[in-house]
């Protein structure tokens, strides 16, 4: 990799991006290897938790300005900016996370803006630092947001915060995301990282087979009725036995 950093560690597969001299700034080189890194830690049976994090001072500047200029004035068959928004990480990576059977955390250590923002939204657990400046400042830029935050934005704060987040391109601090729900929790910049693997931990020591279904049922209840949902679950929880008892 030239653009991320991956290890895995105690069954913890750390995602690191690494272009701290640009604030981790994206480019579609970044997040090809953002999915393979992602896709490796899928499909290997020692991983069962996914941290995504950043390198230096930040987590993700958002769009790489100087890759956004180029690609808005290359047509389409020409170079490898012109690919921007046509990579794996924008048009599949939210769907491959939404569905992977391994829980994933961001782990926010400092400003994420536009798709440094909605990178983590597939996430189950994000946790950022105090001081970290969080924005959705697409509308700032002239262009719509992606990565299904239109869908995943309003789940998780409402649609009245998510209008204004979006419509606005308000930049909040750590404290007031989590106030609002776009994370779970705001700590030192220092206890970003201790804290995300406290969780990932938390998360590793249980059944990998159970959290998977369990993932599975979250994100299936909100589109149920209450009776569908406990069908599902029920439905589950017989997979779960099923597949406990194939393995004795």
């Amino acid at each position: 990799y030239e653009n991320i950093l991956y290890r895995v560690e105690d069954g913890i597969a750390i995602i690191t991006l690494n272009r701290p001299d640009r604030l981790n700034a994206y480019i579609p080189a970044m997040g090809n290897e953002v999915v393979q890194a992602f896709r490796s830690a899928r499909d290997d049976q020692a991983v069962r938790v996914i941290v995504l994090t950043g390198a230096g001072r930040a987590f993700c500047a958002g769009v790489d300005l100087e890759v956004l200029a180029e690609s808005a004035q290359q047509s389409a068959g020409g170079g490898e900016n012109a690919r921007l928004g046509e990579e794996d990480f924008i048009r599949s990576l939210p769907l491959e996370m939404n569905d992977s059977p391994k829980p994933l955390i961001a782990a926010i250590n400092g400003h994420a803006i536009g798709v440094g923002v909605t990178m983590t939204l597939p996430c189950d657990v994000r946790v950022a630092a105090d001081e970290a400046k969080i924005g959705l400042t697409f509308s700032r830029l002239g262009i719509l947001p992606g990565l299904g935050s239109t869908h995943l934005l309003p789940h998780l704060i409402g649609m009245a915060r998510a209008q204004e987040l979006i419509l606005t391109g308000r930049i909040v601090l750590g404290q007031e995301a989590c106030d609002l729900g776009l994370v779970q929790a705001s700590v030192p910049r220092d206890q970003v990282m201790p804290t995300a693997l406290e969780i990932a931990r938390q998360m590793a020591e249980a059944d990998p087979a159970l959290i998977a279904l369990a993932r599975k049922a979250l994100h299936d209840g909100p589109g149920l009725s209450l009776e569908e949902a406990m069908r599902n679950e029920q439905a589950l929880s017989q997979q779960l036995r099923d597949s406990r008892n194939r393995s004795e």
